[in-house]
Order: C-alpha cells, then sequence, then structure tokens
C-alpha cells in the first residue's frame, strides 16, 4: 500500500542504465586525476566569464576560448568558424515558412589530416548559456571522437554520449538549462512562440547526467540549484536522491582509468 506513494524514478531503468554505462565509458577512457582532481561545475558567472566584448565575432571567440579552457582542451588545435545565418522565416508580418531551412547550431568536423574545425550559429551568440552549451558538446566530440573504444550501444549512440561527455566536462548546468527553450517573440506587426531543443538528450536525461556529475564530484546539489531553471529544481533534487538510493556512484568510483584505451592521433569524423 505505502508503495503507492513512492517517487516515481527520474528516468526509466534502460535510459538509467546507458547514463551508468556512459559515465563507465568516460571515466575509463577520460577519467583519472584529469575528472576528479581537476574538472569543476562551471557556473554562468562572470567569475567563471568575466571577458566583455564589443562584437558578437568576438564574444563567440572569448567564450570558445574560456569553454575550451575549463575543458581542459585549451592547447589542443581547432579552427572556430562561423555559419551563414539562417533564413529568415518571416516573409511578411505574422506570416511565416513552414520548413524553412535552418543550420544547425553547430557543427564539428575533422579530416584525414586531423585538422579539426568547429562551426557556429550566428544566431545563438545572443543566448550565451546555449552559446556555452553548443561549444561544449562540439568539444566533446573533439574529446571521445579519438576513442578505440565505442561509446555503449556502439557509434550510432555517440551523439547521446556526446551530450553526457559535455556534463562529464563540467558544463552540466548550461546542457541542462538550454536542452529546451521556449520564448515569446515580439516585433513590429508580429508576435508569436519559437521553441528551440539543444543537444539530443530530454531535459530530464540532461538534469540525471548533471545528478551523477554532483554525486561523483562531491558538489552539493545547492549549488546546481542556485543556477538552473526554476522548472527543474525539484527535477533535479529527484534525481540526486534517486542516485543516493543506488549504488551508482560506487560502481562508477571503482571504474578503473585506462588512458591507453585512447589514442590522440585519431580522431573521428
Amino acid at each position: 500500500m505505502f508503495g503507492l506513494f513512492k517517487a516515481k524514478p527520474v528516468l526509466s531503468a534502460e535510459d538509467t542504465e546507458f547514463q551508468v554505462a556512459t559515465y563507465q565509458w568516460l571515466l575509463r577512457n577520460f577519467g583519472g586525476k584529469d575528472f576528479y582532481d581537476d574538472a569543476k561545475l562551471i557556473l554562468p558567472t562572470k567569475e567563471y566569464f568575466p571577458s566583455r566584448v564589443s562584437c558578437e565575432d568576438e564574444a563567440a571567440a572569448e567564450t570558445f576560448n574560456i569553454v575550451k579552457k575549463f575543458a581542459g582542451m585549451e592547447e589542443w588545435p581547432c579552427r572556430l568558424e562561423k555559419q551563414e545565418e539562417d533564413v529568415d522565416y518571416r516573409v511578411a508580418p505574422a506570416l511565416g515558412v513552414q520548413g524553412a531551412p535552418h543550420t544547425p547550431l553547430g557543427t564539428f568536423q575533422a579530416n584525414e589530416n586531423n585538422e579539426v574545425v568547429i562551426t557556429y550559429n550566428p544566431g545563438i551568440v545572443g543566448n550565451p548559456t546555449q552559446l556555452v552549451a553548443m561549444f561544449a558538446h562540439e568539444l566533446a566530440h573533439y574529446l571521445t571522437g579519438g576513442c578505440k573504444e565505442a561509446p555503449p550501444g556502439g557509434w550510432d549512440n555517440w551523439e547521446f554520449a556526446t551530450d553526457i561527455a559535455a556534463t562529464f566536462l563540467g558544463f552540466g548546468l548550461f546542457m541542462t538549462n538550454s536542452a529546451f527553450i521556449f520564448q515569446q517573440f515580439t516585433e513590429v506587426g508580429a508576435q508569436g512562440w519559437q521553441s528551440n531543443k539543444n543537444g539530443y538528450l530530454s531535459e530530464a536525461e540532461h538534469v540525471f547526467a548533471l545528478a551523477i556529475f554532483l554525486q561523483l564530484k562531491g558538489i552539493p546539489v545547492e549549488t546546481a540549484l542556485r543556477f538552473i531553471k526554476p522548472a527543474l529544481k525539484k527535477l533535479l533534487k529527484d534525481a540526486v536522491r534517486q542516485v543516493e538510493s543506488t549504488k551508482i556512484i560506487e560502481e562508477l568510483q571503482a571504474v578503473q582509468y585506462l588512458p591507453q584505451a585512447n589514442d590522440e592521433s585519431e580522431v573521428a569524423s
């Protein structure tokens, strides 16, 4: 009878298993001192993003460099390029075009010479949270692309594992807060609503990945609650409680770091 009031799990058993398996993969190939001693929860504050910039191009470049630094990839060679502007889907006041093409928020490319290019959509520069999340995701591609061990479920799951890898690098708040953006816009002669999805995981999956990161690093949940979207505060608390009620952290802490499983001289495209 009392089981009727038991809290509903944040994720299904299958999704939880994937998260744990992905963290095991990350810890095995990219863990060790770099994770336990150096990785930190990156916060949307001036302490982490102190720069003042004069234009959008400068803002994108400066943000990219900061994300690289906190990802521990400051010295990794990479070229940043701006994509073409999106097509304006509004052809007249209060009139839009369905199916108008949109460029992706960001891309990761690596050629046969291991030259790496990350591109960004200039339309998201005005949204720092989304910009940081996108850069973290693409840099997570760069980090994991040369791994000889496939992510859980194979390389078809790479995008999902990459979202978790971005949280593993410390950018879980940005990944979670930008997972789904729904906002109203008002312009001369037009108004409406628009939504945007960043990354491949759901909000609940991002929250759970963040909860695992907090527990692994011994970071109080209150630190994240100060900055997470209000609508997700309870979900994060539930996720932390769910992780605490299992042996997930104990299992992850037992993972042995095997750096030889990763060859930085190879980058998958």
